[in-house]
């Protein structure tokens, strides 16, 4: 699957796709909201940088306790339920006179079980595209997102001029409950990937083995740190230029939209795999470096731009991971790296906050964007070394109910390349029963911020 036109042509990828961009529309315009409302009430940059990013801190307990549910709960309702739950909390910020206290308390509780969310929605991806459509689905999904931010972001700022931040967050709320009843209308019934009830337990098991593999480790950390540091950036744009933080934000989603559709579509396979992810990277930090040299708001745009192109890093990553990892794992694998990322944006825009208190908005800039560079760099020997596919995973790593099965992609490592007792056995069919299925090993898969 290589065109937009056999993609369409699948179902359910229409309805998966309208539900994606009713909740990304949903929290760009909610975030742009929040952040006003903090600043207008504290005038802090380290508040306001906290309440747009540091809910997705809350993650982490999300991915502790929760993330078991990403398999083992259907995925039409799992993604209808937490979209009301969305609705409904995003209403209650809109109250007048809520402190800004409880505000932070509401966004927690948003963070923690909005772990579950991307796991659940891009695992249930996996299932409705085929192997090999994987990376042109998640990149029209990343281009969707960027898109909606552009005009997420513009139309926040205007709501929060025209109807007030309150008026705003009523109609974020009100896009929750359009994400809400397309994913029901619109998405089949299915079973969870996996058997079992969710628990703590099962979490920990799952985030165990995930955690397990060296190469997979060097890839989540890429996945979370570079990207999370930029972010921080990303946090301080009200801060910045508190008129004109809607165009940086803007500017930022077009250059994400650019660089999604450049290397979700044409970037080839061959060329995704000599030019890797550490290049992409760099880009994605070192415009920011000129943020110390206080430009003018053209050229401030054009650096933010630019940069964001570096988020597509993030897709070759994510189809490097998904070689990884086995079918019956999939949904965990990727509520793994959305709660890593989200909470180390979170804790990347506490840190900015914080030097942006002691220093200015734009040293903080500076200094989140060198320490993405220096992290990049000391990342990349281990990046240019080939993974293990997901038939390394060793059968008794495996949490119970969760087994691979037989579909586990073969061949994927020369033998050489495979530690000692990392050697798998038979045809590398799981023992755990509660396997439903596993689909066909993707081609290549990948990932991005939303």
């Amino acid at each position: 699957m290589r065109t937009y036109q056999e993609l369409f042509r699948t179902p359910e990828f229409a309805p998966l796709l309208s539900a994606t961009a009713a909740h990304v529309a949903a929290q760009t315009v909610s975030r742009m909201a929040v952040g006003t409302l903090v600043h207008d009430a504290t005038g802090s940059p380290f508040l306001t940088a906290l309440s747009m990013f540091g809910p997705l801190l809350a993650q982490i307990i999300g991915a502790t306790f929760l993330l078991s549910a990403t398999d083992r709960l259907p995925p039409r309702a799992a993604t209808t339920g937490l979209a009301l739950f969305f609705a409904g909390v995003t209403t209650v910020l809109a109250l007048p006179g809520l402190s800004v206290a409880a505000i932070f308390a509401i966004l927690a509780a948003q963070g923690m079980l909005g772990s579950v969310g991307g796991g659940v929605r891009y695992g249930l991806l996996t299932e409705i595209v085929p192997a090999e459509g994987y990376l042109l689905g998640r990149s029209v999904l990343n281009m969707c997102a960027g898109t909606l931010q552009i005009f997420g972001y513009a139309l926040g700022a205007v709501l929060v001029n025209v109807l007030t931040p309150r008026g705003a967050l009523l109609t974020g709320a009100a896009l929750f409950v359009v994400a809400a009843s397309v994913a029901r209308v619109g998405l089949a019934s299915r079973p969870p990937r996996a058997q079992g009830r969710p628990s703590v337990r099962e979490t920990w098991r799952s985030n165990a083995c995930l955690w397990a593999s060296k190469p997979r480790r060097r890839v989540y950390l890429a996945l979370w740190v570079p990207n999370g540091l930029v972010v921080g950036c990303e946090s301080l744009f009200v801060s910045h230029a508190p008129r004109h933080a809607g165009l940086l934000f803007a500017s930022a989603a077009v250059g994400m939209l650019a660089g999604d559709t450049l290397t979700g579509r044409f970037l080839s396979p061959r060329w995704r795999g000599r030019l890797g992810a550490p290049p992409l990277l760099l880009l994605l930090a070192a415009p920011y470096l000129i943020f110390a040299l206080h430009p003018a708001l053209p050229v401030a745009l054009a650096a933010v731009a630019l940069a964001s192109v570096g988020f597509s890093a993030n897709l070759l990553l994510q189809e490097r991971l998904m070689a990884t990892v086995p079918g019956e794992l999939r949904g965990h694998a990727f509520g793994l790296h959305h709660s890593g990322m989200f909470t180390m944006q979170g804790v990347a825009a506490a840190v900015a906050g914080g030097i942006a208190q002691l220093t200015s908005p734009a040293t903080a800039m500076t200094v989140m964007a060198a320490a993405s560079v220096a992290v990049t760099l000391a990342l990349t020997p281990g990046l240019r070394r080939p993974g293990r596919s997901a038939e390394d995973v060793p059968p008794e790593d495996v949490p119970a109910g969760d087994a691979p099965t037989g579909d586990v992609p073969t061949g994927d490592v020369p033998a050489g390349d495979v530690p000692a007792g990392d050697v798998p056995t038979g045809d590398g069919q799981g023992q755990g029963g509660g396997a439903r299925r596993a689909p066909p090993p993707p081609a290549p898969a990948q990932e991005r911020r939303l």
